[in-house]
């Protein structure tokens, strides 16, 4: 089965702020970002199912493409950031904050979850996902989603998580 991942288009949040599973508003380019993602989509289109996380700047994407009527999961969310939710990144200093940017594959962020609890969401959506008799699906999501699908999808190991993160409206395709 060949999935289609793609990561929502830009938020209106400033730069620097940490918005995990915030449901912030897209970006004033939503419109233009969202035309170049749907028709990226042409190239693989149709889809037997689409799923969407149910945080409105992936699902707008998922409607602006076509697919209004398409699942929501709450598996495909971003990694929630707990307490750090809509604080600027910079002014997380103390001692538990610093042990986390050296080590968020593993740590928890404080009232959050860790990059393994969102790893093994996303697991849990393509393990599903992969005993239906669909050929292609097509998944709105967000790139920490897109990050954990590469991964179990075989495309790269953990330690490059974030270093092969698609741009916003990109496409990432996976096999299951």
């Amino acid at each position: 089965m060949d999935v289609i991942l793609i990561r929502h288009t830009r938020v209106a949040v400033p730069r620097g702020i940490c918005y995990g599973q915030t449901d912030v508003p897209v970006a004033e380019t939503f419109a233009e970002e969202a035309a170049k993602t749907r028709a990226a989509l042409q190239a693989y289109v149709p889809f037997d199912k689409v799923y969407s996380s149910p945080l409105r700047r992936a699902r707008l994407l998922a409607e602006y493409c076509g697919y209004a009527d398409c699942e929501t999961d709450p598996r495909l969310m971003e990694l929630n950031m707990g307490e750090w939710e809509m604080r600027p990144y910079d002014t997380l200093t103390d001692d538990y904050a610093r042990r986390w940017f050296d080590d968020y594959l593993h740590l928890p962020t404080p009232g959050g979850e860790s990059f393994q609890d969102q790893r093994r969401r996303v697991e849990s959506f393509l393990r599903d996902l992969s005993v239906q008799p669909y050929r292609r699906v097509a998944v709105f999501a967000h790139a920490g989603v897109l990050g954990c699908a590469a991964i179990y999808g075989g495309l790269y190991p953990e330690s490059q998580a974030w270093d092969s993160v698609t741009d916003y409206g990109g496409l990432l395709r996976i096999t299951l």
